[in-house]
């Protein structure tokens, strides 16, 4: 996959600077937010798998999102951790380098498409929700799931390909913590004007067109709900669809900000915290949104704390 034999054959993630004492109180807030989301995310993916009372559409969704949450979380996180736990700077092959950026990018591409087809099973309950199980049914659901986990990986293959075909001998240092795209490119000597530019078109089509029946969708669902004349009414129908918007503000906010422009290079020295909100604060925060504002996620995990008590007792 990878020809580039010219130039850096590895690379140093610079990471964070500053003191020891800083960097130790990173590890600790790193780590806690590591083992909250793998096992907030588990919880809820061990819940959505086996309470008869979530098995809809909308927990289907939300398993398969919970699941790619602990693998973004876990692409850049535990290196990180390695090097905040290590003095120095942290080395990373060209191969390793080039994986690590894959898996990014391909789980990015395949959480929006989880996110926009989310958006439309929203768009059914609320608007059609006679027709919700007839059609989204079972059949239907897999169908965009597998499509979607198909199209986050290969989608992300020739980007990935066209970045490790440059020649890297500016530098072999990533002001980053993780093999980011804008510093990769910055420290090529190729001319990646045109590269830039197609990765720019490539980005737009994944980011807005998974937006675009999100925001046709919620334009739809709000007309529905502002119709409801009961406001208990529409609080309920709201609260149905709160979670995944939050997840959806968030996610595109910092996705939007680090592919959507043309000099991705250019914007590679503010990458670094807005990566680290997209890698660690977005997954760290999406199971306390879909899990604390969710009654039937709280009433089955209640009832799985019950039903494992009474097994122990017994």
């Amino acid at each position: 996959m990878l020809g580039n034999y010219c130039g850096a054959t590895e690379f140093y993630l610079l990471g964070f600077p500053g003191s020891q004492e800083l960097r130790h109180v990173l590890l600790a807030t790193f780590i806690l937010f590591y083992s909250v989301t793998v096992m907030g995310d588990t919880v809820t993916t061990v819940i959505v798998c086996v309470d008869k009372h979530l098995q809809s559409p909308m927990y289907f969704f939300l398993g398969h999102l919970s699941v790619l949450e602990i693998l973004i979380i876990s692409v850049a996180v535990p290196l990180m951790l390695w090097g905040l736990l290590l003095p120095g700077m942290q080395a990373i092959s060209l191969i390793a380098c080039g994986v690590q950026l894959y898996r990014y990018l391909s789980l990015g591409t395949l959480e929006f498409a989880l996110l926009g087809a989310m958006a439309v099973d929203r768009y059914v309950a609320v608007c059609n929700p006679l027709r919700n199980n007839v059609i989204m049914n079972s059949r239907t659901c897999n169908i965009v799931v597998t499509v979607s986990w198909v199209f986050g990986f290969l989608f992300e293959i020739w980007p990935v390909y066209a970045t490790f075909q440059l020649s890297y001998c500016k530098s072999n240092m990533v002001n980053n913590f993780f093999c980011g795209r804008g510093q990769l490119l910055k420290l090529s000597c190729n001319d990646t004007l045109f590269i830039e530019f197609i990765l720019f078109l490539m980005a737009v089509f994944v980011l807005f067109g998974s937006l675009i029946p999100t925001i046709v969708s919620y334009t739809y669902i709000i007309s529905t709900i502002l119709k409801i004349p009961s406001a208990s009414g529409r609080r309920k129908a709201f609260s149905t669809c709160a979670s995944h918007f939050t997840c959806v503000v968030v996610s595109y906010g910092g996705y939007l900000f680090l592919y959507v422009k043309p000099k991705q290079a250019q914007a590679a020295n503010y990458n670094g915290v807005v990566s680290l909100m997209v890698s660690i604060v977005a997954p760290f925060l999406n199971p306390f949104v879909f899990t604390l504002r969710n009654d039937k996620v709280i009433e089955a995990l209640r009832d799985g704390v019950k039903r494992c008590c009474h097994l122990f007792r017994n």
